[in-house]
């Protein structure tokens, strides 16, 4: 199994945004330093939700922090992007990193219909435009003499620069929401990046996964290597003892959930309904044995969370994105790696 950190901070206050942004470039760091395999980056804007919020310039940044670890990113907002800049802005930081990059796609936020609006386009424009993007994307890192005509994108141009540093393309996966999605990207063989409600749905997200690309006719090895290139997200935090997890994470979790509400109450247009995250399990919902059936983020003792970890491999995992959402002290987010990379993973190695 691969694990990897997912920076996404939360941050209440413009006035904090400079902090987070330090302390991921100062956890950057020490997630190569604990061993762990890769850094993954969102895309939201306007709310704090992600406190950098855009990964691409951030990826530069972590690129050059780091030689080693995998450097994803976990979603590019695809309705809020030229697709022929993505490629070039892309291209650039698969060379600055040399090689070290996964592009996730998606078309946006799920939840705050305020996003598209603040970039001047809708959700409904954004899922209609996501495959055409990914297409003319795609093109646009591997051909020359590009002569596209498509029904968003008219374009014409010799070639980028600079060309990706992994041929033909740095590894692309999408964000998988629903069924129609998983048996969309299944389909074509393309890896997936998921976030179930329970272990046992990311189980039964991955069975169709799977079945679909048999049934479409993929051999034993493609199923294999999508999956062993997709990820699942979760949040995660560990501590010496299942109630000092508890009580360190859960409280600012809720006032993070309670502020992105907030927002999207204040900001989505009435006309445009997005749906509504599932609401977090409360403190009292996490018993001494997880339950795979229940929302449970990997919070507690080393002891417990890998027993999330167990059940989660049994379903089908193969790579974690894990992260704290930037709700702890630095000092507090450095202990959790530390218990995760002593004493979690070296038993799923």
């Amino acid at each position: 199994m691969r694990f990897g950190s997912f920076f996404y901070p939360t941050s209440f206050d413009p006035s904090e945004d400079s902090q987070a942004i330090d302390d991921c470039l100062h956890e950057a760091a020490l997630i190569e330093e604990l061993g762990m395999d890769a850094i993954w980056l969102a895309e939201h804007h306007f709310a704090g939700e992600v406190a950098y919020a855009d990964p691409l310039v951030f990826a530069s940044a972590v690129a050059a922090r780091t030689s080693r670890v995998l450097i994803g990113l976990g979603i590019v907002e695809m309705a809020l992007h030229n697709p022929i800049r993505l490629a070039v802005q892309t291209a650039l930081v698969d060379n600055l990193s040399h090689g070290r990059l996964i592009v996730g796609t998606g078309r946006g936020s799920n939840y705050g219909a305020y996003e598209y609006i603040g970039f001047g386009t809708t959700m409904s424009e954004g899922h209609e435009r996501l495959d055409e993007a990914e297409d003319l994307l795609i093109k646009a890192w591997t051909e020359e003499n590009v002569h596209y005509q498509g029904k968003f994108w008219k374009a014409s141009f010799p070639s980028i620069r600079p060309r990706p540093y992994q041929q033909p393309h740095p590894p692309l996966a999408r964000a998988c929401i629903n069924e129609e999605s998983i048996k969309a990207m299944a389909s074509i063989g393309r890896p997936a990046l998921l976030r179930g409600s329970s272990t046992d749905s990311v189980g039964r997200s991955i069975t169709l996964y799977r079945d679909t690309m048999f049934s479409e006719g993929f051999s034993e090895a493609e199923v294999e290597r999508a999956l062993d290139n997709s990820w699942v997200w979760r949040e995660c935090y560990i501590a010496e003892t299942d109630d000092q997890a508890l009580d360190e994470f859960l409280p600012p979790s809720m006032r993070a959930s309670e502020h992105l509400r907030g927002m999207r109450e204040r900001w989505n247009p009435k006309d445009q309904k997005a749906p509504d995250p599932a609401p977090l399990l409360p403190r009292s919902a996490y018993k001494a044995i997880p339950d795979p059936g229940a929302n449970e983020a990997l919070i507690g003792s080393p002891k417990r969370v890998a027993e999330q970890v167990a059940l989660l491999k049994d379903a089908g995992v193969r790579n974690f994105m894990l992260s704290h959402r930037g709700l702890v002290s630095r000092e507090k987010a450095y202990s959790s790696w530390k218990l995760l990379s002593e004493k979690v993973m070296p038993l799923f190695r």
